[in-house]
């Protein structure tokens, strides 16, 4: 689902919500009922996703037009200008989001032992490792962890603080995953553990990864070589 659509959806959610609210029996602002309480619950978890949208909305505007879809009244706007808005308000968070990760970069690669490649990728040698190093035709085993920047993390091989010997390892080719990871792997001898700091042109852009991962998003792993696979 894009951004538009998700969008929209928490807008027609919203008008079901208010609808059902309006049409409760029980005392204003009082969540005593099983329809206050299931109206209350959907309208904050709408009200989250929109915020974790980022999009910066008049919330009386927003509630105005609800009362005007529900009251049956012509829409004050057409489609594609609202379309246009949307658009241009998408356009705005990711020119921020891009403004905000080249801010965090050059701040985290003044830190002390990170090193920064030619392509802007970002790392610390947390170990080193002693062993061979890969190349493009390798096929890698690895442990791994992937966090964005307010700490979400949003995969892994393992759940502790580091790996553990009854953690599963994850297998790939080096040039199967990220251009952030195939770099840095060609950096890494067996044994290593490494911390990435992956710009989001060097992981999933514009268009993101699924719902954990969002436009831009700047993306840091723990990665520990484990072995290379003859």
């Amino acid at each position: 689902m894009n951004f538009c659509t998700r969008w929209l959806v928490a807008a027609m959610a919203i008008s079901v919500s208010v609808q059902v609210s309006a049409q409760d029996e029980g005392a204003p602002g009082k969540l005593d009922t099983a329809k206050a309480k299931a109206s209350y619950g959907i309208g904050y978890n709408i009200g989250a996703s929109i915020k974790r949208e980022g999009l910066d909305l008049d919330v009386k505007i927003l509630a105005a037009a609800i009362a005007d879809a529900l009251a049956g009244k012509d829409a004050a706007l057409a489609p594609a200008v609202v379309q246009a808005a949307i658009d241009e308000l998408a356009k705005e968070k990711s020119a921020k989001k891009l403004k905000d990760n080249a801010e965090w970069l050059a701040a985290n690669a003044k830190k002390e032992g990170v090193k920064v490649t030619k392509s802007g990728l970002q790392y610390l040698v947390i170990k080193e490792g002693t062993g061979a190093t890969p190349t493009t035709e390798s096929r890698v085993e690895t442990h791994y962890r992937g966090k964005l920047l307010d700490g979400t993390v949003f995969d892994g091989s393992y759940d502790g603080d580091e790996p553990a010997e009854s953690d599963q390892t994850i297998s790939f080719g080096v040039t199967q995953v990220i251009r952030g990871w195939t770099e840095a792997l060609q950096l890494m001898k067996t044994g290593a553990h490494y911390r990435l700091f992956i710009p989001s042109e060097l992981a999933y852009g514009e268009r993101g990864s699924g719902r954990a991962i969002g436009p831009n998003e700047v993306l840091i792993f723990e990665i520990y070589l484990v072995g290379i696979e003859k």
